[in-house]
């Protein structure tokens, strides 16, 4: 039996083959972490690996792009006035249950400038709730940002250490132990 190859539709494809493989690694790192074989998010996307290779020369690449939009959504959460620590806190427990391949891109990869300009946007997005956290008298005033990213590395950690059916209730019952520690 052999199969049609698909036509090739050229540069034409080169955004849509671009979307479909960060969704795909999405897939991939969230069931089969970082380490996954990138040919099987070349498979998921429908693409070949030449086309995987084409936009995203290496892992960390694939994998900062998949990483870029999480941060953009904490980013956005941020920006709201009425966001506080534990709602920003929140949804990156909800992020990192779901895929600890950041996790893992992050402490295998913290030389690489990629990762270290994801660092500083989640670093901004931490900066700018403790600041408004602190106006608002809803944590105590000497609560550093390095405290809080401190803390989202160890709720991160034993995230991706606990088994997938028990990382809400792990992640959650860490973050109201941490959250003592930063009451007014």
């Amino acid at each position: 039996m052999t199969s049609t190859p698909k036509p090739n539709r050229g540069p034409s494809a080169g955004p849509g083959n671009r979307r479909a493989l960060i969704a795909a690694a999405r897939e991939v790192f969230t069931s089969d972490g970082y380490a996954a074989p990138l040919s099987a998010v070349a498979r998921r996307a429908g693409v070949g690996q030449g086309s995987l290779y084409r936009h995203f020369p290496t892992r960390v690449a694939l994998a900062v792009a998949v990483f870029d939009e999480n941060i953009s959504e904490l980013e956005n959460v941020a920006r709201r006035p009425e966001t506080s620590l534990d709602d920003l806190l929140e949804r990156i427990i909800e992020q990192a249950v779901v895929s600890t391949a950041l996790i893992d891109l992050v402490s295998g990869e913290r030389a690489d400038p990629w990762v270290r300009h994801l660092e500083t946007r989640i670093t901004s997005v931490v900066s700018q709730t403790i600041d408004r956290e602190k106006e608002a008298g809803r944590i105590n005033a000497s609560v550093a940002v390095d405290d809080v990213l401190l803390a989202i590395s160890m709720l991160a950690g034993l995230v991706a250490r606990t088994p997938a059916e028990e990382r809400n209730a792990v992640a959650h019952r860490a973050w109201s132990l941490l959250h003592r520690t930063f009451a007014p």
